[in-house]
């Protein structure tokens, strides 16, 4: 099959991109590292006072203005750096990922519909969509904080196939987590686990999308 191929009933006509892990570096250790002096008081912190199982309320929906007072007032000794989560979140994404801006690039080159759909918070998308050139190529990003819904919920990929008039066949997504990836091959799409840029070309190449090497 090939995507360059309208005729082609199996052509893949659709790429859907994660955002953090996939295109952004994202890691909460990017601007804690710059707060605290020891990396052991750095990773206490992200692992018992604002962890990851913590954070996914945020990608949910739940506004940090809720959400810091309250868990600043059962870790006080910890106020100064939880409320930074809210106000340098932006520090937390170092950059883009190699390589793949050129992917996302060359592909609506092929005239490939590209589209997003990553779980982040609501109120910081604005400020992400505004900061990275990339976002510029895709036709829309389902955000989960907007949705209340988040990955790997069955909800949020039938949601993006039915607001997008996905045909899941003609599809690929691709995320850097094993579980999103499962539950997109669930609803029928192609699915590929991110690693790096390389990588995806050759997976691609797979499915019939053609990249240069």
């Amino acid at each position: 099959m090939s995507a360059t191929d309208p005729t082609d009933p199996d052509a893949i006509t659709t790429v859907v991109f994660d955002m953090g892990g996939v295109l952004l570096d994202w890691d909460p250790r990017h601007l804690y590292r710059k707060v605290f002096d020891d990396p052991a008081a750095m990773e206490h912190f992200l692992s018992e006072v604002c962890p990851l199982s913590w954070h996914l309320q945020h990608d949910r929906g739940a506004p940090f203005a809720e959400t810091l007072p309250a868990r600043a007032a059962l870790h006080p000794d910890h106020a100064d750096h939880i409320v930074l989560w809210g106000s340098r979140y932006d520090e937390m994404i170092a950059g883009e990922v190699p390589g793949t801006a050129d992917v996302v690039a060359e592909l609506a080159a092929l005239g490939l519909r590209l589209l997003g759909l990553t779980n982040l918070p609501a109120e910081v998308w604005p400020s992400v969509r505004a900061s990275w050139p990339v976002m510029t190529a895709f036709e829309g990003v389902l955000v989960s904080g907007e949705e209340g819904l988040v990955k790997p919920d069955p909800a949020i990929f039938e949601l993006l196939l039915d607001r997008f008039a996905i045909e899941p066949a003609r599809a690929v997504f691709v995320d850097d987590v094993a579980a999103n990836v499962a539950a997109a091959q669930a609803v029928g799409l192609h699915a590929l686990r991110f690693t790096d840029a390389p990588t995806l070309r050759v997976e691609l190449a797979g499915l019939g999308v053609d990249l240069p090497a």
